[in-house]
């Protein structure tokens, strides 16, 4: 389910006023964020924080359209040089993934981007979502601020599945120029 990313960013400037257009950029994108994020910064780094295999609960696996209690990759990472600047979770269905995929997503802070170039693996991004959310208070620990987050919720195609489930958060202060 792939939304008007253009409909939505002008939904929410109707409830938090303009964005920059550097937050439009990664909030609609159907590339790679990290690669963004190294134009305008500078090389970035992945920072992973949880990686872990586990069961999909009955929401996820909807979202997946797998079975729930497959096996899942959960991971969450920041994207960031210094500081912070992407808080990113995803889901990854184990069975969808070949063994070197599965190596090099373990291996934890390389970009989940660069692992599809490495491996040759024709996709397309869908967002999903594109929203604001009140911090939870990891995030308000993460970011150092109460501001709101802006948040986009997008899905990795591969083969008509759903490869990879992303969310990225940042906060609604970052990227204004």
């Amino acid at each position: 389910m792939d939304i008007d990313v253009v409909e939505e960013i002008k939904r929410l400037e109707r409830v938090i006023g303009p964005l920059s257009n550097t937050q439009k950029i990664l909030l609609a994108t159907d590339g790679s964020v990290t690669r963004i994020l190294d134009v305008i910064f500078g090389k970035v780094n992945i920072k992973t924080l949880v990686q872990e295999f586990r069961e999909a609960s009955e929401e996820i696996a909807e979202k997946l359209d797998i079975a729930a209690g497959e096996k899942i990759n959960y991971r969450i990472v920041l994207i960031g040089n210094k500081e912070p600047l992407i808080h990113a979770i995803s889901y990854i269905p184990l069975a969808r993934l070949n063994n070197d995929f599965k190596e090099d997503l373990i291996r934890a802070d390389i970009p989940i981007g660069k692992i599809l170039r490495k491996h040759n693996i024709e996709s397309r991004r869908e967002v999903e979502k594109i929203d604001i959310q009140e911090p939870t208070r990891e995030l308000k620990k993460i970011f150092n601020t109460d501001s709101l987050m802006l948040t986009r919720t997008y899905n990795i195609i591969h083969k008509d599945k759903i490869l990879i489930r992303i969310k990225e958060t940042f906060p609604i202060t970052y990227f204004k120029k």
